[in-house]
């Protein structure tokens, strides 16, 4: 009999219809505290992938997010708030779902399915061998993200797995694959839960991580985000404050003269 997925197994927990609120906070917050532990577990495989990764982005790469499902929302944030954070390219860092941009607000039925999707939906942005393939899955198996990494193996290009089962196809089709088991789901099967907080905290870490080493980082400050809001040009004021020694109204108008903080510092007499 074939093993179960541990993303499949039975919660630790029964009768959860029966418990009191309070009760039911207290054990869910009780298996999120295993979920940084689990992934500490994966540092090692982590670096490998971000240290292969950043080799391509030096060299003009893109980076491509690829998941169905809960998975592939979670790409899709981590992608999009990339250049708001970092002031990068909007094609930098790409999240694709599957069933397109309409399954991040609602499912769309049977598109994990489909094994041939995932490569089209690279193919429409013309990917090549600089570029580097994330697939995310929870189970590790789902056909739209195994069947782009299969292509992208054989056109030469880097691929990655992130998944919360060990040995799974995806993971082992993958050239880096970082498989974080978890444990069984506090409701049983929901990888929203667990598997999707310790998908998202290794998402950070890549794309957080990519960005310092691209330069998008000094100090500890974001200098090149975007200033899309008051609060920003606030906090962005405030950096260009700390950094020249002007006071608030000559930092905010250099700031939003030159559009960064790294603009303005770089500006200065």
């Amino acid at each position: 009999m074939k093993e179960q997925r541990t993303t499949e197994k039975d919660s630790n927990y029964q009768g959860l219809d029966q418990m009191e609120i309070s009760e039911l906070l207290k054990h869910i917050n009780a298996e999120d505290k295993h979920v940084a532990e689990a992934v500490a577990g994966c540092l090692p495989d982590i670096e490998k992938l971000i240290a292969a990764i950043l080799e391509n982005m030096l060299l003009g790469g893109r980076l491509f997010y690829l998941g169905a499902g809960t998975s592939g929302r979670l790409g899709v944030v981590d992608a999009s708030e990339c250049p708001p954070t970092f002031g990068v390219p909007f094609e930098l860092v790409i999240g694709i779902i599957a069933g397109g941009d309409q399954a991040i607000r609602k499912a769309v039925e049977f598109a994990e399915d489909d094994p041939e999707q995932g490569w089209k939906d690279l193919m429409t942005y013309h990917i090549d061998k600089l570029d580097s393939v994330i697939g995310i899955s929870a189970s590790g198996t789902a056909p739209y993200v195994i069947g782009a990494l299969e292509k992208c193996n054989s056109a030469g290009i880097l691929t990655a797995a992130i998944t919360c089962n060990k040995n799974s196809k995806l993971g082992t089709l993958a050239n880096y694959p970082v498989e974080c088991e978890v444990g069984p789901e506090f409701i049983t099967g929901s990888t929203r839960m667990k598997a999707g907080t310790a998908q998202k905290m290794i998402l950070n870490m890549i794309s957080s991580t990519l960005m310092i080493r691209l330069g998008r980082v000094k100090g500890n400050k974001m200098v090149d985000m975007q200033l899309s809001n008051d609060k920003l040009i606030d906090r962005g004021t405030r950096m260009v404050m700390e950094e020249t020694g002007w006071d608030y109204a000559a930092s905010k108008e250099a700031l939003l003269k030159y559009g960064s903080v790294r603009k303005a510092v770089d500006h200065r007499p």
